[in-house]
């Protein structure tokens, strides 16, 4: 990497790091509000329902952060430690992990709405003031990088939250093999980043959420 890309990426990751920091929390944080509001007491009582950032950083995804950050790679991705959950707390297991999984990327949904209302109001002072440059561009890292968790999580591979709201539709036998994939889990979404098949699907859905945000706040996304 020579200095001019260097220097692009300590920008790049600098301008990201907040947003990002913040939308992996709050998936983490509403994925055990929703286990906590049906009775499983699991986050609470570890100090997982919290915007606490050491309670929720997990070394090795904020590492993949920093390395896709710094390099040129198109991308920003990491991850915060998994909220635990318990479903035997649940009235109905199947349909509280649907909401469950669901709650994390309605989350980052949500924070990129919050980036699109931060870009709105600092876009009137950017022109003149480099601290409201700054956290305008700083937002716009904030709604491409959190539209783009929400669809990440929302791919229906296991163990990704996808695959918990689609197994929920499944029948139970059919659901248990079906989630008995997430033990490769990982070994196929890296195969499926190699290959750019995984981008092929995630990039128009990260890119029409982006369109239509930034149409409704009128942002030039």
């Amino acid at each position: 990497m020579n200095s001019q890309a260097f220097s692009q990426g300590l920008i790049t990751f600098g301008l990201a790091f907040v947003p990002a920091l913040f939308g992996i929390i709050c998936h983490e944080v509403a994925h055990g509000w929703a286990a906590y509001k049906q009775g499983d007491p699991t986050a609470k009582v570890l100090g997982r329902l919290t915007l606490n950032p050491i309670r929720h950083l997990d070394p090795m995804g904020t590492l993949m952060f920093v390395l896709t950050a710094m390099l040129p790679a198109g991308f920003v991705i990491g991850w915060a430690k998994p909220v635990p959950v318990q479903p035997r707390y649940f009235k109905r297991p199947r349909e509280g992990m649907m909401l469950v999984s669901l709650a994390g990327p309605l989350a980052n949904f949500g924070v990129a709405i919050l980036c699109a209302l931060v870009y709105r109001l600092a876009d009137p002072l950017a022109g003149t003031s480099l601290p409201f440059l700054l956290i305008r561009e700083s937002a716009e890292f904030g709604i491409w990088i959190n539209c783009t968790l929400a669809w990440f999580n929302l791919m229906p591979i296991p163990p990704m939250d996808g695959s918990h709201i689609l197994s929920g539709f499944l029948p139970a036998d059919m659901a248990r093999s079906y989630e008995s994939i997430g033990r490769y889990g990982m070994i196929i979404i890296i195969a499926l980043l190699a290959t750019g098949v995984f981008w092929k699907v995630l990039r128009p859905l990260v890119h029409s959420s982006v369109g239509l945000i930034g149409a409704v706040f009128g942002l030039p996304m």
